[in-house]
């Protein structure tokens, strides 16, 4: 019989679902990339180029490698969590605002016919998004949580946050990480109007 403790417990649980099943659909994929002929990411975003819009989506799905993806799985996983607190949902949306914003960014500003695949666009907007909810209009311990949490997670990343955008070195997408940071603060700010609204 299952007690309501453990019902509760494994409802919260399931909200770590959505980034772990994100993750794990990556690995999937740079799996297949690895076996199968050819290589997956040409379906990634390519500046300028109409026809690699669906990139957008797929974009940061894919990797140009083995290093790449596993130095983006654990910052993904940690951040996603951190948002997956308010949701699986909520995971989702910040997920597709991040992604539709940081790529239409850096479709525009990237030079023409530049490819950018990866997940950092999605690290960046979730760190983002985590700090901005600060703001959010909840209850004094809410925020103060959250506070907490945004300074963990600023101690942590900040530091490769901000040497993403200003100091990324070559063949490294800038555009990427400051439209996905953008993303992530739109997708906060959104979450607070609505909770204003339905606050009034």
């Amino acid at each position: 019989m299952t007690t309501p403790v453990a019902s509760e417990r494994r409802r919260q649980l399931s909200r770590f679902a959505s980034p772990v099943a994100l993750v794990a659909l990556m690995w999937a994929i740079q799996i297949l990339d690895a076996i199968l002929p050819g290589s997956f990411t040409g379906f990634g975003l390519r500046s300028w180029d109409l026809g690699s819009l669906p990139g957008l989506i797929l974009g940061p799905l894919l990797h140009a490698s083995w290093p790449h993806l596993i130095g983006n799985t654990l910052p993904l996983l940690v951040l996603g969590c951190l948002v997956a607190v308010e949701g699986g949902g909520r995971f989702w949306l910040v997920t597709v605002i991040t992604a539709a914003i940081g790529g239409a960014g850096t479709w525009l500003i990237n030079a023409p016919g530049t490819l950018t695949v990866g997940a950092s666009v999605l690290v960046f907007g979730y760190f983002a998004y985590v700090v901005v909810r600060i703001f959010s209009p909840r209850p004094v311990a809410h925020r103060i949580a959250y506070a907490l949490i945004a300074l963990f997670v600023i101690v942590l990343y900040g530091g490769s946050i901000l040497t993403g955008i200003i100091g990324a070195g070559p063949g490294v997408s800038w555009q990427a990480h400051l439209f996905g940071a953008v993303g992530g603060v739109v997708a906060a700010l959104s979450g607070t109007r609505r909770r204003k609204a339905l606050d009034a």
